[in-house]
């Protein structure tokens, strides 16, 4: 354990030296959710059938759980340049941990994620959104969205060691763009047709945005009538999603690494 949390703070040293000398993709993924906000809040919030400010208190907890989602594709991007660069062929003859590599990247990237949510945050506090359950409720929302972003992480460290390039990389993260569209992140499910509905409230996606917006107490989120048990049960549902996926694909990217590209 000593060996993988030594050799895993090394590879996280070095993740973050490389974002803070090649920003762009840290950067898009900060900026993007925030600019999201600003276009669908005050876009979109006034051309729904629901008032404008209840939009914006149900869209940030959407955006925030849409941002930890976006751990699948800062984790196919990582991992798929390293492995076709030759970087993780580099990492795999030294002496150490095998799980080391992928747990850095993911720790380096969950630090990342933090600190660019504090800015949505803050951007969603100017626009009206508040946080109705006080401190509590705020850490809690916070670390229902850092274990998603852990897990998805892992999910997209898994699929970047698998491509067999780099463009392919880039053409199946472009796809991971659709995900939070089927989900409640951005618009409530009730109005959906009940199969597309259905998939939308079993996507991950939308029980990790429910449960923010309950454990903030944002009641212009609430649980419509007849949702799937994901959405109805949220935390639990967001809980069980994150230990599932890291479960699966935590095992899945850490033997890929180790087995290589051949």
């Amino acid at each position: 354990m000593s060996t993988l949390l030594a050799d895993g703070g090394a590879v996280l040293t070095r993740q973050l030296q490389k974002a803070r000398h090649a920003p762009a993709l840290p950067l898009l993924t900060q900026t993007m959710p925030i600019t999201m906000l600003l276009f669908f809040g005050y876009v979109f919030g006034s051309a729904l059938a629901m008032p404008a400010a209840d939009y914006r208190e149900f869209l940030v907890p959407g955006l925030l759980a849409a941002t930890a989602a976006n751990g699948l594709m800062t984790g196919l991007f990582t991992a798929a340049q390293d492995a076709h660069r030759g970087v993780t062929d580099r990492f795999r003859t030294l002496p150490m941990s095998r799980a080391a590599v992928p747990l850095g990247q993911i720790a380096a990237d969950l630090l990342t994620t933090a600190v660019s949510m504090v800015p949505l945050m803050l951007v969603g506090l100017a626009m009206g959104w508040r946080i109705e359950n006080g401190l509590p409720g705020a850490l809690g929302a916070f670390g229902v969205l850092l274990l998603f972003r852990f897990a998805t992480a892992w999910v997209g460290t898994f699929l970047g060691l698998s491509v067999p390039n780099e463009e392919s990389a880039g053409q199946l993260g472009g796809a991971t763009f659709v995900l939070p569209m089927l989900s409640c992140a951005y618009l409530p499910t009730a109005g959906l047709p009940s199969g597309l509905r259905a998939v939308a409230e079993w996507n991950p996606i939308s029980a990790v945005a429910t449960a923010v917006r309950e454990l903030c107490g944002n009641t212009g989120g609430a649980v419509q009538a007849g949702a799937a048990w994901p959405v109805a049960h949220p935390v639990a549902g967001a809980l069980l999603w994150s230990l599932l996926l890291i479960a699966v694909f935590a095992p899945l990217a850490t033997r890929r690494f180790a087995r290589g590209r051949g």
